[in-house]
């Protein structure tokens, strides 16, 4: 029986985190939450979060398992991310035909092909901004961790690169929870519009790209049920560029930031004690790019280990940043960043059949980002007091506005 009468409200500006997490945990594994005025359960408990992840007992499709969802894309700010038609909120033979569509693009062939695309898209990154004298304050979050993966993506997806900013700013619209509806509805419309640009442009100019690939399946491939409906291809282009873009941007801020403000953690790294994969999961497992994400949908009646239920059609918030930090998983000391833990788990990705296609390509651009950034600018130092960097305006996305660094100390510096 579910006896909790008021449900905690989510932060939707994003700005204390931390205290959030460690707020609910302290209800147990499960705890409910309004989320912009809808409730939902935040499960926080990594191994419940595991279960819950791979039940068949709950679904991402709101269509079919949430009863609210007629009123929600009416009235909710986040209507997009239970509305659209792609493996995001597919369930069962859906999700397993959406997704087997897109692994190849992902493959590890494909992946370590770009490897050298992206090294050289860093190296030209560094050398701009290698132009840049001494002591200028630069935000890094605008000059490598917003155009490395854009970049990489619009690579990927084939998006033009005269139309990259306008993705930018309406896939950053999608992750900002403290939009209206009337913003957030506008924003959809002009991502649905940008969207229909790329098809357009890709269909008729097709090259070697995953929207080439998925225009041609859409348009070639006859066997009913097994195809791209217009909404599926377009949607799906959406997660693809979303993810790929918004999360490793996230990914590659939070790392440097982390770094920045544990000297001791980045003098591991250059004494050999630990690597560049070993900071990368460290802040993936820390600071995830993505804190909660949107959500899932109980299917049947599911009795929590402390004897709450979350009843069907109730809806299911997955946790991420407060999982990861779970003392039950990496100790008394899982609030702390040590790029030398042992246990390096996380759910950063997903879980389960759920798991990011992507990740070993995010992966891949944050460690060479990180290793290139480094080797250039080895006295690269903040800017700002760390407690001066502002998250971003989202409950969702976990980064920060700015990242102003100094990538080299003024000449007056240097000499003391």
């Amino acid at each position: 029986m579910n006896t909790q009468s008021s449900p905690i409200a989510l932060d939707p500006t994003g700005a204390a985190r931390p205290a959030e997490h460690t707020e609910l945990r302290s209800h147990g594994p499960a705890v409910q939450v309004d989320v912009l005025g809808v409730r939902a359960w935040s499960i926080t408990d990594p191994e419940l979060l595991k279960k819950l992840l791979t039940s068949k007992d709950v679904s991402k499709d709101a269509r079919a398992h949430w009863p609210s969802y007629e009123e929600a894309i009416q009235t909710w700010p986040l209507a997009l991310w239970v509305a659209v038609h792609n493996m995001f909120t597919a369930y069962g033979s859906d999700h397993t035909r959406l997704r087997r569509m897109i692994a190849p693009a992902f493959s590890a062939r494909r992946t370590q092909a770009l490897a050298e695309f992206i090294d050289a898209t860093v190296t030209t990154i560094l050398d701009d901004l290698d132009t840049f004298p001494a002591g200028t304050v630069i935000d890094l979050r605008e000059y490598l961790s917003y155009p490395l993966p854009i970049g990489v993506i619009g690579h990927l997806t084939g998006v033009p690169p005269q139309q990259r900013d306008a993705f930018r700013m309406v896939v950053d619209g999608v992750f900002d929870t403290t939009l209206t509806q009337a913003q957030a509805v506008a924003n959809s419309q002009a991502l649905r519009a940008a969207l229909d640009d790329l098809i357009a442009t890709r269909r008729a100019e097709p090259g070697d790209d995953l929207t080439s690939l998925l225009i041609s399946t859409r348009d070639e491939d006859s066997d009913e049920g097994q195809g791209l409906s217009d909404d599926e291809l377009r949607d799906t282009l959406l997660l693809m560029i979303s993810a790929g873009y918004e999360t490793t941007s996230n990914a590659i801020d939070q790392a440097v930031s982390l770094l920045l403000t544990h000297p001791g953690q980045l003098a591991h790294i250059r004494e050999g004690r630990a690597n560049w994969s070993d900071v990368t999961e460290e802040a993936l497992r820390l600071e995830p790019p993505v804190v909660h994400l949107p959500m899932r949908f109980a299917v049947n009646d599911t009795v929590l280990p402390d004897g709450q239920v979350i009843t069907k059609g109730e809806a299911i918030l997955a946790s991420y940043g407060a999982a990861n930090r779970h003392p039950s998983w990496h100790g008394e000391d899982a609030d702390t960043f040590d790029v030398t833990r042992l246990t390096q788990e996380h759910l950063s990705f997903g879980y389960g059949v759920h798991f990011c296609l992507g990740a070993p390509l995010a992966r891949l651009e944050i460690t060479t980002a990180l290793r290139l950034l480094f080797e250039r600018f080895p006295d690269i130092t903040l800017a700002v007091p760390a407690e001066d960097l502002v998250a971003l305006d989202s409950m969702i996305s976990n980064g920060h506005q700015t990242l102003p660094v100094r990538l080299r100390p003024l000449p007056t510096q240097a000499a003391r």
